[in-house]
């Protein structure tokens, strides 16, 4: 930014310097020698001293000294350098000023201090020489003066300006006001401006190079405007400063005289008040070593700094997150193993496996009193009551119950706090979520685990590893209070729809606990304890105005949800009271007694339709079953042909895992074609097209192999496979069966979809036999150890089938 410059002696220099020579162009010869000047433009009509230390520079005043005393003076580029100027004249600009060279002083060291007068502007048309100076053949450029009512009206601008700016700073002479003032000539003037103002080099070349006197004053203009309005925001910045400082220094002034008075008076100020107040709260406190060290030095500090400084506000804050954090307050914990277990029973229906692990832990305690908190993850389907069931734990032990949901998290911070430097700084939700339980062993859900995300502001997953680690979070440091604060009597529980997102070192420190999806007696079972009394009372009935028979609520989960979890369940039976209760608000009600015929007249036509029997009526359909975030489900495996030959035509959205279990099972069927009673070239004269139903959902994984290849052997034998028989499993090349996961999910899901025999790997039959009996109940296992099996099983022996001898 150009600033305006303080050189008084320059302008007496000025003023005292003869007026420039009337030199004829036809005087100044066609090729002068250059000067290449850096970080400064020389101008007609101005004098100015130049340093002179370079070879070629110092040839070329050597050279104009034995001749005319001529030179061409040429800004240097800002991107080149006085050392490559010297070399070379391709760094300079093509417009220049003649000079006459009035005085020369030579240095001892070798070096010239010249001073030289502008005379007439000056183009560059050609180099002439290199050695032993730059020689320039030069056009002169004849610039008009004419004083117009235009230009006489931006000359007053400028010399106005120029007023302004000599009144608003102290170290320009008013010299410059009067020199300004006594110019008649406009050239002049905006030359003498562009001189004595330190502008960009960029700026002054361009004054030189506009051929227009009108456009070199309204340039001007424009900087003279830009340093008025620097100078009026310095000025005002200066002002308030000084203001501040004023009134800072009066009022500590004032206070120490308030103290000194109080003093005499035996009285003490409301700050002094305050920091005694806190001073005694932290006396009756019971902290940590390291805490209370911290504290008072604190403290300390707040004694010395005056209220009115913003540090003293953010040592007070910090003083009140210590009073208020309970270093040493716990809740006692109840560990009646009974009574614990009553509670879970009474808010959630099964889950024995997650009601049998707290009552462990009551156990553990019961034996060994400073045992660390588990920390448990849960792991299921969206409506299984995971984070219900944390409420229920906080219920069951009697401690303070911390909800905090993780999704869509991005920031470290929300975890660690944020450091005392940053404005608006506070601990992370870890802390403040524990300062507002009161003690420091609540029970504390993470919601929603799997969803965390990062970006440039942190991983919060990371962060969360020192916190869910037994091992470190005894010692666990927020950024803002950093110091040691006790997180192993904390009982943290996490929740997902899915593992696979969560980071694997994170994941590592839990103990996962699956919650699978519930059967249609466990729903039934649920809605009749829990869901339907919880709706009639939120929708003002009572179990006067209103009853559901087991039928109704069996004909609502079979109808008019697909699900594993019983959120829609709830949904529709709230559906349901709210119709009720509008025909008691209108006084048309009467006691309702909802039955299995009733429902569509409450919740509309039947929403959910057994599709497994309709949809492998027809060859080249089988039945599989999946694993979605969502709990297990069933998909359908489509299969035809056509005429053609040797083609392979896949869709519905498949991922690349998919894809190559179809082409394994392809390859497959064709090995075994002739063992398996297919015709041996049955893909040398048909193109074969496998497609999943739903195109819309994204598909993937290896669990369909076996379901692909046996629609496609029932698609070229024409024969339709059992509508109550689905499987899974992946193929291999060789009709090898390899185990796949998810396996009480997928029985759950073929348990609802009415399947009565379910096809699985050999190597997962240990699966099995940890799925309750009752979810077992009614379905025959077929474990398959070759695609010569689950062919056998599927088509209920109606296959001429030859297996081979299949070695996994």
């Amino acid at each position: 930014m150009a600033e305006p410059t303080d050189n008084k002696a320059g302008i007496e220099q000025f003023q005292a310097a003869p007026q420039p020579q009337q030199v004829r162009v036809e005087d100044i010869p066609d090729v002068l020698p250059v000067l290449p000047i850096s970080n400064n433009v020389i101008f007609p009509a101005t004098i100015t001293p130049v340093a002179i230390g370079k070879p070629k520079s110092l040839a070329a005043v050597e050279g104009a000294m034995t001749a005319d005393k001529l030179i061409v003076a040429i800004a240097m580029r800002p991107a080149g350098t006085e050392e490559e100027a010297a070399e070379s004249a391709e760094d300079l600009y093509e417009y220049g000023t003649v000079c006459s060279i009035l005085k020369l002083l030579r240095m001892p060291d070798g070096t010239m201090r010249i001073l030289v007068q502008g005379l007439r502007k000056a183009k560059i048309e050609a180099i002439a020489e290199q050695e032993p100076a730059i020689r320039a053949r030069l056009t002169i450029i004849e610039e008009s003066a004419e004083r117009t009512r235009e230009i006489e009206a931006l000359m007053r601008n400028v010399v106005e300006l120029i007023n302004k700016i000599v009144s608003m700073v102290s170290y320009l002479p008013d010299e410059l006001r009067s020199a300004a003032m006594s110019i008649e000539d406009p050239l002049m003037l905006a030359y003498l401006v562009a001189t004595l103002f330190r502008l960009k080099i960029e700026e002054k070349q361009r004054i030189l190079e506009l051929d227009n006197l009108t456009e070199k004053y309204r340039v001007l203009l424009r900087i003279l405007n830009r340093e008025v309005e620097i100078l009026e925001i310095g000025g005002k910045i200066k002002e308030d400063v000084q203001t501040e400082i004023t009134k800072a220094q009066r009022e500590y002034y004032l206070r120490e005289q308030l103290k000194a008075i109080q003093h005499e008076l035996g009285e003490t100020d409301e700050t002094q008040a305050e920091v005694e107040e806190i001073d005694e709260r932290l006396a009756t406190l019971e902290l940590p070593d390291e805490v209370r060290t911290e504290a008072e030095r604190e403290v300390k500090r707040l004694r010395r700094i005056p209220p009115i400084s913003p540090e003293h506000q953010i040592i007070r804050t910090y003083l009140d997150w210590i009073i208020e954090l309970p270093w040493r307050v716990s809740t006692d914990d109840n560990l009646d193993l009974d009574r614990a277990r009553n509670i879970l029973d009474e808010d959630h229906y099964g889950l024995d496996k997650v009601k049998e692990r707290i009552v462990e832990y009551l156990a553990v305690r019961n034996l060994k009193h400073d045992t660390h908190g588990p920390i448990l993850c849960f792991v299921g389907p969206p409506g299984t009551g995971k984070t219900s069931l944390g409420q229920s734990i906080a219920r069951a032990l009697g401690r303070q119950f911390i909800r905090m949901s993780l999704g869509g998290m991005r920031d470290e911070a929300e975890i660690r706090g944020h450091r005392r430097t940053y404005i608006g700084a506070m601990p992370g939700r870890i802390l403040q979520s524990i300062r507002r339980a009161g003690s420091n062993n609540p029970v504390m859900m993470l919601d929603e685990m799997d969803k965390v995300g990062a970006d440039f502001r942190g991983d919060p997953s990371s962060a969360l590893l020192e916190v869910l680690d037994p091992a470190q979070n005894n010692t666990f440091r927020d950024h803002y209070l950093n110091l040691a604060f006790d997180l192993s009597k904390v009982l943290f529980i996490g929740t997902a729809n899915i593992l696979h997102t969560i980071q694997p070192a994170l994941r590592d420190r839990m103990e996962v606990i699956q919650l699978s999806g519930y059967t249609t007696e466990e729903k039934i079972e649920i809605a009749t304890k829990y869901l339907v009394p919880r709706q009639i009372e939120e929708n003002g009935l009572n179990a006067d105005q209103i009853e559901f028979t087991r039928e109704a609520i069996q004909r609502i989960i079979e109808a008019y949800t697909r699900e594993a979890g019983v959120r829609n369940l709830e949904r529709e039976i709230g559906g349901i009271c709210r119709k009720v209760a509008f025909k008691f608000a209108s006084k048309e009600g009467r006691r309702v007694v909802v039955e299995p015929d009733a429902i569509p007249d409450y919740l509309g036509p039947q929403k959910v339709f057994p599709e497994v029997a309709r949809r492998t009526s027809v060859p080249g359909v089988a039945t599989g079953l999946a694993w979605t975030e969502a709990g297990g489900d069933v998909l359908f495996i489509e299969a035809t042909k056509m005429p053609g030959g040797k083609s392979l035509q896949l869709t519905g959205q498949l991922g690349d895992v998919m894809q190559e279990s179809a082409r394994a099972a392809v390859s497959c069927v064709r090995a075994r074609a002739e063992a398996i009673g297919l015709p041996a070239d049955f893909y040398e004269k048909n193109d074969l097209h496998v497609h999943v139903p739903a195109g819309a959902i994204p598909k993937d994984g290896p669990s369909a192999g076996v379901v692909m290849a046996t629609a496609i052997v029932s698609c070229v034998s024409e024969i339709p496979v059992s509508n109550r028989v689905a499987m899974t499993g992946e193929i291999t090349l060789t009709g090898v069966v390899l185990p796949v996961g998810g396996i009480k999910e997928k029985v759950l899901a073929a348990r609802r979809a009415g399947i009565t025999k379910v096809i699985l790997p050999a190597r997962n039959e240990n699966d099995v036999k940890e799925i309750p009996d009752e979810l077992c109940k009614g379905i025959e296992f077929v474990f398959a150890e070759d695609i010569g099996q689950v062919l056998d099983a599927a088509f209920n022996g109606s296959l001429p089938i030859k297996r081979p001898k299949v070695h996994a």
